[in-house]
């Protein structure tokens, strides 16, 4: 059984791992063309689906006139579009257009190429370590995000 120690280490070590990851991603995501706040709602859309604008702010965790800039952005490039909302009124759905998913599913890609890449580098041993880990982190991140 881990302590309370290994426990907190282990938390220490994979919130390392996963700042540098995220920061090894950010050239492969700047191929895409996008900053990162209008790369990130983008995926939101594209892999959550359509969303009222206020949820949107709440998922990416910024205030609302920051995710309208945000969104009139990704219109002006053709990558999001705003849609009359079904329970009528004012509220407005915002969803990827077919240019916003195409451009999103190669950016997946790319990251996730990179990762192959950077798998394949590492010692057999490692790459069966995190393929079999994989199912636990993402049980992981799902606890830590329905925590907070």
């Amino acid at each position: 059984m881990a302590t309370g120690k290994r426990l907190a280490d282990t938390a220490s070590e994979l919130n390392s791992a996963a700042i540098h990851l995220l920061r090894a991603l950010r050239g492969t995501d700047r191929a895409a063309g996008l900053t990162p706040a209008r790369l990130s709602a983008l995926s939101v859309l594209v892999f959550g689906g359509p969303s009222p604008l206020g949820r949107l702010a709440r998922t990416e965790d910024v205030a609302g006139p920051t995710m309208t800039r945000i969104v009139d952005g990704l219109c002006e490039l053709g990558l999001a579009e705003r849609r009359p909302h079904p329970d009528g009124g004012r509220l407005v759905l915002v969803a990827a257009t077919g240019e916003g998913e195409r451009l999103m599913r190669a950016a997946q890609l790319a990251r996730i190429d990179t990762i192959v890449t950077a798998l394949r580098r590492l010692p057999a041993s490692d790459r069966a370590a995190i393929v079999a880990a994989s199912p636990a982190l993402l049980r992981l991140a799902d606890a830590v995000r329905t925590a907070g």
